[in-house]
């Protein structure tokens, strides 16, 4: 009867702890449920229309023939023009990406190991940019980078010019301004990362004797490359997603995949082919996300 009894007992706990799960289970469920849906409406549906867009076809005057066919996809992998886009694209998320991580690192490595009551504050300072918009923050470049903005001006009345620095229209002022813009990203990110440093391994590398110059490059850069590596993403796919900074400070001279997709799609009114480029920068987007990952695998590996 004993050993019946807590055979019995041990049956009651086990069918208790398995409903207990499924509760658990089923609560998680409902948590995530909310945002399963939020992200289907709001991102896969409108892609998978994307997609769709993409195979059909454009007749003549913008009109929009409704078939399969992936003419938008030879037509701009087989114009040279596209290629350059892309690459002026990638370019501009390279340049924008190391610009933003060597200007934004000694920043955040300053923000996370200080120990100063105005922490906060200089936190706070340091990602404040944000809290204005970026197209007031693009009319405000191009007034400095202008031919006749403030630098240009500057440089003008001390006699150090005769002639107006080539600074707002092209690829260059474009940069400038993007990677001001998207500083405060790369610092947020790179202050995540490096809060994850261990203080003590920089003390111990000190005691046995190396320099400070030698435990930064042996210790504190090393653990810092997984925030640094997300800082870069985070700048590189806003930058080569862009669209008001090229288009105002570009001037028409800077050809991204972003204002292509705009002009394709309201000005000829290729829908298909503003689809279809559409598509080929969201591999771009994937085939970068691929590569941080393996990165972070290997360094944090």
């Amino acid at each position: 009867m004993t050993a019946t009894h807590t055979n019995t007992e041990l049956i009651s706990v086990g069918m208790k702890s398995n409903r207990a799960r499924n509760r658990s289970r089923l609560s998680a469920y409902g948590l995530v449920l909310p945002g399963v849906i939020g992200l289907f409406a709001s991102f896969l549906v409108p892609l998978f229309v994307m997609i769709r867009m993409s195979l059909n076809e454009n007749g003549s005057g913008g009109q929009l023939i409704e078939t399969f066919t992936l003419a938008s996809y030879r037509k701009a992998l087989a114009d040279p023009f596209y290629w350059e886009v892309v690459g002026n694209t990638l370019m501009l998320g390279l340049v924008c990406g190391l610009a933003a991580v060597v200007l934004s690192y000694p920043i955040a490595l300053f923000l996370t190991r200080t120990t100063s009551r105005w922490k906060g504050v200089l936190i706070a300072l340091a990602i404040a940019p944000l809290l204005t918009s970026a197209v007031a923050r693009t009319f405000g470049w191009m007034a400095i980078l202008g031919d006749q903005g403030v630098i240009n001006a500057a440089l003008m009345n001390t006699g150090l010019l005769s002639s107006p620095l080539r600074l707002s229209n092209n690829f260059l002022g474009t940069s400038i301004a993007l990677v001001e813009i998207l500083m405060p990203y790369a610092i947020l990110a790179m202050i995540s990362g490096f809060g994850r440093i261990n203080s003590s391994l920089e003390e111990a590398a000190g005691s046995l004797g190396a320099s400070k110059l030698k435990v930064f490059l042996r210790v504190t850069l090393p653990l810092s490359l997984p925030g640094v590596f997300t800082g870069f993403l985070l700048v590189f796919v806003l930058a080569v997603s862009s669209f008001v900074t090229p288009k105002l400070l570009g001037g028409g001279r800077v050809f991204i995949l972003a204002t292509e997709v705009y002009s394709e799609a309201t000005q000829t009114l290729n829908w298909p082919l503003a689809s279809a480029l559409s598509v080929i920068l969201l591999v771009v987007f994937g085939a970068i996300v691929a590569v941080y990952q393996r990165l972070i695998k290997r360094f944090e590996g």
